[in-house]
């Protein structure tokens, strides 16, 4: 088992299906997390060994499953375990005055203390490699909408920062907010249109747009520390009230 391999969370759906694909193409064996999407996690599984590479299904609840015994079963099946590509992610909607302690701690656990942990261990185990955090451009905004998310992964995305000072220089940490991308199936088409007219490029991203992002992060090894907006530039949409878009039209 010479090849290259990486363990990617939440590999089994959405677009961690497409990172564990797309990884496959590259070259990489696959350790394949998945807490309840097995019967999607043995479609991937059989998709990528039909690539010619090797791929390991990785059962892991993150609330209540130990996360090291996830990282050392996955260095143990592919001793050149080199990648860490934290996908998994949790979404539950609610304003700060409508969010619990339970909402609070499901959120926090999955998409931000699980992937610093998972990183913790993976810096001891590996003696080089890359961690890729995939986040949300979500994090230049303060959508308090989505109070408990959004926070978890604003830590996420400083979280990346700060691991890749201190992880330096074996270890490269970084990060791919996407935008709209895969939005969920419960969204309308005119909600879609609405929000494409708020990105300046007027159009709706695709997965291999990530999946550039994901190739060019790591394969430049003059990267770290950086989180990787992928979403037609809706981020920097963030002119605000001035003077010069300032019409008393606005508010009679």
């Amino acid at each position: 088992m010479s090849n290259k391999a990486a363990l990617v969370t939440g590999g089994a759906t959405r677009l961690g299906r497409h990172f564990s694909e797309a990884l496959a193409d590259a070259g990489y064996d696959i350790a394949l997390h998945v807490n309840s999407s097995r019967e999607e996690a043995e479609e991937v599984a059989d998709g990528i060994r039909e690539k010619g590479r090797e791929c390991e299904i990785l059962p892991c609840n993150f609330i209540r499953d130990p996360l090291d015994t996830l990282i050392h079963t996955a260095k143990e099946r592919f001793p050149n375990l080199n990648v860490l590509l934290n996908s998994a992610s949790t979404y539950q909607a609610a304003p700060i005055a409508d969010t619990n302690l339970a909402m609070l701690e499901t959120q926090f656990r999955v998409n931000l203390f699980t992937p610093l942990l998972l990183t913790q261990h993976f810096a001891k185990i590996v003696d080089k490699g890359c961690v890729i955090n995939i986040i949300d451009n979500k994090v230049a905004y303060h959508q308090y909408p989505y109070a408990a998310y959004l926070l978890s992964k604003k830590g996420l995305a400083d979280m990346t920062r700060m691991a890749a000072l201190e992880f330096a220089p074996h270890i490269r940490v970084n990060g791919i907010a996407p935008g709209v991308i895969l939005p969920a199936s419960i969204r309308s088409h005119e909600y879609l249109t609405w929000r494409l007219e708020g990105i300046p490029l007027n159009r709706q991203g695709a997965p291999d747009h990530l999946v550039h992002a994901l190739h060019y992060l790591l394969g430049n090894d003059f990267v770290t520390g950086q989180v990787l907006f992928v979403d037609g530039g809706e981020s920097t949409y963030l002119e605000g009230r001035h003077s010069e878009n300032y019409s008393p039209q606005s508010i009679e």
